[in-house]
């Protein structure tokens, strides 16, 4: 895509944007595709010849036979869903022990570590921040606070002690959040035969292995799990994951220099999402937001939570856009607003009386969307083949956004199939 040879998929609002979609279709023009940050909180859906599949863990280049797959050391890795998603490739026939390499330095995610966040979710009561309960958080807690377990570690010979040791640390945690019935000797047996069938794995040192593909001239597609307002510097903190979901994460995550990094392709819904709790100034509660949830078959690929549903957020947008350097944009799920008469755009905020295009440092109920109405297009998208096909108030829609975002729309997804996908 760029005359660089790193080029980046970003997520630019709070997830579940489609971005295992376009990682599947432009994968043919890489050589390697890579998991920089997050866990198994992350849940790419593909489909493909009308089978859909779902990745944790595993880079979207895999069904791709011709690819290199790494796992990089900003991942958290956990060896349950990790087998979980190997087997159901082992079902479907596709051959992966060639093509799929998992950075030694990439973290474990351990039984306690889940019983932490669970516990931890728990005691918050009403300000709950939406966690997915798979361990992610407490586990990049252990890596900050330089207690966890590498991958690199299975086959150090004191592996066990230093398990047993994190886990009688997690216990003594836990103890401050009263009992729990966490059922920890049935998922640490599994924990156990996961770390044996995941040895299998080639680990690397992927910061070698990466500059060694840049200098050999290979193409590497980084791809990012969660979205930009999730992230834990930039996003709507507290409720953020525990990475940097940003383009600056792909250097610390898979151990390169900036400069190496050339297209941000930053992908959007043409509405906006949004799963557990924190602020969404542009939600909808009425029978609209319903609707676009219906249309949009919008519950979440890894806890089959339902999404808040809204209109399309400007601000955040550009602000996603700002910090991430990106310099073209997919929109997806263009489809799904096939039916309605009118669409809404939030084209910035009245802040306290104030207008403002800037998203501020807390997003409360202070903040208020200005809108900004589009006539709809009541016609299916199903025989678009060209960004020319596309009906006239659909052009207007995504026009009218390059203009606010100050970047071109170089895709349209109009369907969850690989198929379906219109190129500018």
């Amino acid at each position: 895509m760029s005359g660089k040879q790193v080029d980046v998929i970003i997520g630019l609002q709070w997830g579940d944007e489609g971005k295992g979609k376009i990682v599947d279709y432009l994968a043919d023009q890489y050589d390697i595709v890579c998991r920089f940050q997050g866990g198994p909180n992350a849940g790419h859906t593909l489909k493909i010849d009308g089978k859909t599949f779902v990745l944790h863990t595993i880079p979207s280049g895999i069904f791709r036979p011709q690819i290199i797959n790494i796992i990089g050391n900003g991942v958290v890795v956990d060896p349950i869903t990790l087998t979980i998603e190997l087997k159901k490739l082992d079902e479907i026939g596709v051959q992966y022990l060639d093509r799929l390499k998992i950075s030694r330095r990439a973290h474990l995610i351990l039984p306690t570590h889940r019983m932490l966040d669970m516990a931890s979710e728990a005691s918050k009561g009403e300000e709950k921040i939406g966690s997915t309960l798979k361990g992610i958080g407490p586990t990049y807690m252990d890596k900050t606070g330089r207690n966890g377990l590498r991958v690199g570690d299975i086959f150090a010979p004191n592996f066990k002690a230093k398990y047993e040791k994190l886990k009688t640390k997690h216990f003594l945690i836990s103890e401050q959040y009263g009992k729990n019935n966490f059922d920890l000797e049935e998922l640490e047996a599994q924990w156990f035969e996961a770390i044996d069938f995941i040895s299998n794995i080639p680990q690397i040192d992927c910061e070698y292995f990466i500059n060694d593909a840049i200098k050999a001239g290979k193409k590497i597609l980084a791809e990012g799990a969660q979205g930009s307002l999730l992230d834990i510097d930039f996003g709507t903190y507290p409720y953020v994951t525990s990475s940097n979901t940003i383009t600056s994460g792909v250097c610390s995550g898979l151990g390169i220099a900036p400069h190496n990094i050339g297209e941000v392709i930053g992908i959007t819904k043409a509405y906006c999402t949004r799963v557990g709790s924190g602020p969404f100034p542009t939600e909808l509660h009425d029978e609209t937001g319903e609707l676009i949830r219906q249309e949009g078959r919008e519950f979440g690929s890894t806890t089959g939570r339902p999404r808040r549903c809204g209109w399309i957020d400007i601000p955040t947008l550009k602000y996603s856009v700002m910090i991430n350097g990106v310099t073209q944009i997919v929109l997806t799920k263009l489809d799904v607003l096939n039916n309605f008469t009118e669409i809404k755009s939030g084209i910035a905020y009245d802040h306290n009386g104030t207008r403002t295009e800037q998203v501020p440092f807390d997003l409360d109920e202070s903040v208020q969307p200005i809108w900004k109405n589009y006539p709809g297009w009541n016609e299916s998208l199903d025989d678009v083949k060209s960004f020319e096909d596309l009906p006239v108030e659909a052009w207007v829609f995504i026009t009218d956004l390059e203009k606010h975002l100050d970047v071109p729309v170089t895709f349209v997804s109009t369907g969850p199939e690989r198929e379906k996908l219109v190129i500018r």
